[in-house]
This record gives C-alpha cells, structure tokens and sequence, in this order.
C-alpha cells in the first residue's frame, strides 16, 4: 500500500521556509477541500489523483517521492 505522508511533507515545507502552513491555507492554495487534505493525511490508503499529488508537490516544494511512501513488500 502506498501511503501519503501529507504530515511529514508540511513539516519539511515549514523547515525549510520557517512558513507554518495549515490545511485551510493549503487548501487554499491549491485548490483542494480541507476535508480532502484531512482525509489524505489520516487515512491509511487514500487514492489521491495525480494532479492532486502534483498541487500538493508544488505548492510543499516536494517531490511525490517525498510525499508518497510505500510500505514494506
């Protein structure tokens, strides 16, 4: 299964630009609905689209390799 590390992903943005984001800002910015971005992050096996993972990605400054982990085989 792979995973979305939604979490891990804004916590690296944060690192990296000292900008705290939350999922109404990221929302906001991307497009996307807070409940979709709350679902990605808590849901084990969400099966997000690629151009969701693409809006996420670009506005996080991450790649889907950062952002997608898939789990032990």
């Amino acid at each position: 299964m792979i995973d979305i590390r939604l979490k891990d992903a804004m916590l690296r943005y944060e690192a990296l630009t000292g900008e705290h984001l939350t999922y109404e800002e990221l929302a906001h910015r991307t497009g996307l609905s807070v409940a979709t971005l709350h679902s990605m992050a808590t849901r084990n096996g969400y099966n997000a689209g690629l151009r969701t993972i693409e809006k996420i990605c670009r506005n996080l400054r991450c790649t889907p390799g950062e952002l997608l982990q898939l789990d032990d085989l």
